[in-house]
């Protein structure tokens, strides 16, 4: 897997290549930056082979968008919309220009604190979230309990969480249900069904 350089400064370039779907083997460069971490090639196959049957005409959000990896699969493969979330000014604007070469028109991006965004109530929820956000910096358990307190997941919505912690040893919401997880290097990746409440 892919770590991020250990070289002070942050200004390089990595690449990208969508798997399948409508743009499929097309590639991209997107900007490295600290702490970032694209999901590897393998471990993206596998999840969409989990997610089949759940991507065509979902709306997904992907809250720590970084190269867009996650994000720009689901639409490829079908996803109705999806909002990507980054605080990163160069991530949301390389993924602006991919968006434009694509042609993509039900793309959103948004620069902004996740955190932040996920506190206000959401108009519409999702189908299908991405969950990856920088290590270190105790932002996935806050994050899963706004999605869940605020209104952002369908009533079976799916959540895929990438985690230092393995997924027994995470906090989140009651209603959600472990469906799939693998271990990549010392990255855990785990998919997470929403059971509606009664």
């Amino acid at each position: 897997m892919r770590k991020p350089s250990a070289k002070p400064e942050h200004n390089g370039s990595g690449q990208l290549r969508i798997i399948a779907g409508e743009w499929r083997s097309r590639q991209f460069t997107f900007p490295m930056a600290h702490g970032l971490r694209p999901t590897p090639n393998r471990v993206r196959e596998t999840l969409f082979n989990w997610l089949a049957p759940h991507v065509p005409g979902a709306h997904v959000l992907d809250c720590f968008t970084g190269s867009g990896a996650l994000y720009l699969e689901a639409l490829s493969r079908g996803a109705s919309s999806a909002l990507a979330l980054d605080s990163n000014p160069a991530a949301i604007s390389s993924l602006r220009q991919i968006l434009t070469t694509l042609k993509c028109e039900n793309g959103q991006l948004l620069q902004v604190d996740a955190l932040r965004h996920l506190e206000g109530q959401a108009a519409t929820p999702f189908d299908l979230v991405f969950l990856d956000p920088p290590f270190g910096k105790d932002l996935l358990e806050p994050a899963c309990a706004l999605l869940e307190d605020k209104g952002w997941l369908a009533s079976d919505a799916w959540v895929y969480t990438e985690s230092e912690a393995a997924p027994s040893a995470l906090t989140l919401p009651s209603t959600w249900r472990l469906h799939r997880e693998q271990k990549a290097g010392q990255v855990y990746y785990a998919l997470w069904h929403r059971l509606a409440k009664d």
